[in-house]
C-alpha cells in the first residue's frame, strides 16, 4: 500500500500558507516553512510498519498546481492524506475533487483542527473519504491503514474516524488521547526532507535548524482563541531521556545548530529540570541551540538561568493582551504584572524572549488597543523583550470564542477565507483600519534607535549578523503583511 502524506501547492496570490504546525493560519509573504511534526510521525509510524511512504509536501518545494496534479497522475497511490485549516478547507475541497477527477481509484484523508470542530461539513461538501479528528492523526492514520489492507472490518477502526459505508456517512465516535507518546519511532528526517524547513523560517539564529515535538501540547490548555484546544485535551509527553537521545541523533547524524521543541507549552518541573541536566551532562548545550515555548509565570529565575545554561536561546510567550480585563476574558490565566517579569527574568539570564500579541478583540476599545501597544513597544526598547509579532485575533470556528462571537452577532463574516489574520473579522469599536495601523505601529518600533542600538550591542558572531538580516526582512514582510 502507497501512501502520500500531501500538503497540495495553494495558488492564489496570497503568499505562502502556514499550514503544518502553525496554531494559527497566516499568509507569509517572506517564503517561511515549518516542520510539519506529526504529519512527520505519520509518515515515519507508516514507514516502519512496512507501508511505501511517499512525503509530498508540495508547498516547501515550491510546486505549481500543475505540477502538484501531474505527480498525481503520474504515481502510483492508494491513499493521501492531507492537512487543512479554516481559511483554506474549501481550496482544499475543491483540490481533493480535482485529486477524485485524475485518479477515481485513489482514497483521501483529511485531518486538522477545522475538521476536528466541524467534521461532517467536508464529509458532505467534499469526496473525501476519511476524516481523523483529534490530534493524533498519526496513530490514527496508520489505524487506518492497517484496516484498509487487511480488509479487517471496519469496527476495527480507533475513536475518531469518519468515513463513507453505503453512501452514508459514519463516525467511530469521540477521539480519545489514550495513546503513548513514548512507542513513536524518532521521526525519519530524511524520508520527510528536513532540509525543506530547515533554513527558511525566522526563529532559527543558527541554520540548518529543525523542530522536534516532545508534547501534546499545552499543559495550560484553556485559552479560549487557541485553535488547537479542539485537538487536545489530555496533556501528554515524551520522557526528557527520549527527547535528548533524539537531540543526539540531530546534533551527530544531521549537523543541525538549532532546535525549536513546538510543544505548546515546554514542560516544566521536574521534567524540565532533568533535561536540562541532561544537555549539560551529554555536552549538547556546546553543540546545539534550543528554543521552545512557554507560559509566563511558570518558571522561577533559577529555571530560566539552568535553561540559558543547557543551551536555550529563544523562548516564546503568548501576551496576547495589555488588558487584564482582556486576559480575564480569554481565560489566559495571568496576569500583566508576570508577564513584563517573566520577560524581564527570561532576559536577565541570558534568554531571547520573543513575544506574541493581538489586536481585535471585540470589547476593547481605543484605550485599550494604546494600551497593548505602548507594552509591546515598551518591551522591545527596553529589551524585556528581544523580539515581538503583533497579528490580528481571529476566532476560529471551533473555539470558545468563536461560539461567543457567534451568540453577541460580533463577526463581521463567516467565509473561512477571510479567517487568515490578514483584516479583522469580529466587530470593534476602533474599526478595522485603525487597528491595522495599531499592528503596524508595534513593527515600526523596529527603527526605533534605542531598540536599534540594543541589539547591535547584542551581537556576538556571524551569525548573529545574519539572523538580525533575516529579522528585519521578517520585520518588512509583517509590515507588508499588515499594509493596507
Amino acid at each position: 500500500m502507497k501512501i502520500a502524506i500531501s500538503y497540495p501547492p495553494l495558488d492564489i496570490g496570497k503568499g505562502v500558507p502556514l499550514l503544518g504546525q502553525n496554531r494559527q493560519f497566516q499568509w507569509f509573504n517572506s517564503p517561511t516553512y515549518i516542520y510539519p511534526m506529526v504529519p512527520a510521525y505519520a509518515a515515519t509510524l507508516l514507514k516502519t510498519n512496512g507501508y511505501d511512504v511517499i512525503w509530498n509536501d508540495a508547498i516547501a518545494e515550491e510546486w505549481t498546481q500543475e505540477q502538484y496534479f501531474e505527480f498525481i497522475k503520474n504515481t502510483d497511490i492508494d491513499l493521501i492524506a492531507i492537512e487543512t485549516k479554516a481559511p483554506v478547507v474549501k481550496l482544499h475541497w475543491e483540490i481533493v475533487s480535482k485529486i477524485k477527477e485524475i485518479n477515481p481509484k485513489v482514497q483521501i484523508v483529511m485531518f486538522g483542527d477545522h475538521l476536528t470542530a466541524y467534521p461532517m461539513e467536508t464529509m458532505e461538501n467534499s469526496p473525501v473519504d476519511y476524516i481523523l479528528t483529534g490530534g493524533d492523526y498519526d496513530f490514527l492514520l496508520l489505524n487506518l491503514c492497517e484496516v484498509l489492507s487487511s480488509e479487517t472490518q471496519i469496527n476495527k477502526l480507533e475513536p475518531g474516524i469518519y468515513y463513507r459505508n453505503d453512501n452514508e456517512i459514519k463516525s467511530t465516535g469521540d477521539f480519545v488521547l489514550k495513546h503513548d507518546l513514548n512507542t513513536l519511532p524518532m521521526i525519519d528526517r530524511d524520508l520527510t526532507k528536513w532540509k525543506l524547513y530547515s533554513e527558511k523560517n525566522g526563529n532559527y539564529s543558527r541554520t540548518p535548524g529543525t523542530y522536534t515535538y516532545a508534547s501534546r501540547d499545552c499543559w495550560y490548555h484553556k485559552c479560549t482563541f487557541c485553535s488547537w484546544t479542539t485537538l487536545y485535551g489530555n496533556f501528554r509527553s515524551i520522557s526528557p531521556e527520549k527527547l535528548l537521545d533524539e537531540v543526539g541523533i540531530l546534533i551527530e547524524k544531521y549537523g543541525v545548530r538549532e532546535i525549536m521543541d513546538d510543544s505548546g507549552a515546554f514542560s516544566i518541573g521536574n521534567w524540565l529540570r532533568t533535561f536540562c541536566n541532561g544537555m549539560i551532562e551529554r555536552g549538547y548545550n556546546k553543540k546545539v541551540i534550543m528554543d521552545c515555548n512557554m507560559r509566563f509565570g511558570a518558571l522561577s529565575f533559577d529555571d530560566y538561568k539552568l535553561m540559558k545554561q543547557a543551551g536555550f536561546r529563544f523562548i516564546l510567550f503568548g501576551l496576547e493582551s495589555a488588558n487584564q480585563s482582556t486576559l480575564d476574558r480569554i481565560n489566559k490565566g495571568v496576569k500583566i504584572e508576570n508577564m513584563i517579569e517573566s520577560c524581564r527574568l527570561a532576559k536577565k539570564a541570558g534568554l531571547s524572549p520573543h513575544v506574541t500579541i493581538m489586536f481585535g478583540y471585540p470589547w476593547e476599545d481605543e484605550k485599550d488597543v494604546k494600551n497593548t501597544v505602548k507594552l509591546g513597544r515598551l518591551l522591545l526598547k527596553k529589551g524585556y523583550a528581544h523580539t515581538l509579532q503583533a497579528t490580528i485575533v481571529i476566532p476560529y470556528p471551533g473555539t470558545p470564542l468563536y461560539n461567543e462571537c457567534k451568540e453577541n452577532g460580533w463577526l463581521q463574516t463567516e467565509d473561512y477565507a477571510e479567517y487568515d489574520m490578514r483584516r479583522p473579522v469580529m466587530k470593534t469599536p476602533l474599526g478595522d483600519e485603525k487597528l491595522m495601523q495599531a499592528v503596524q505601529s508595534v513593527y515600526k518600533v523596529a527603527f526605533n534607535p534605542e531598540f536599534l542600538f540594543r541589539r547591535i550591542i547584542s551581537i556576538r558572531s556571524w551569525s548573529d549578523i545574519k539572523f538580525f538580516a533575516r529579522a528585519a526582512k521578517q520585520v518588512w514582510g509583517h509590515l507588508v503583511d499588515f499594509g493596507e
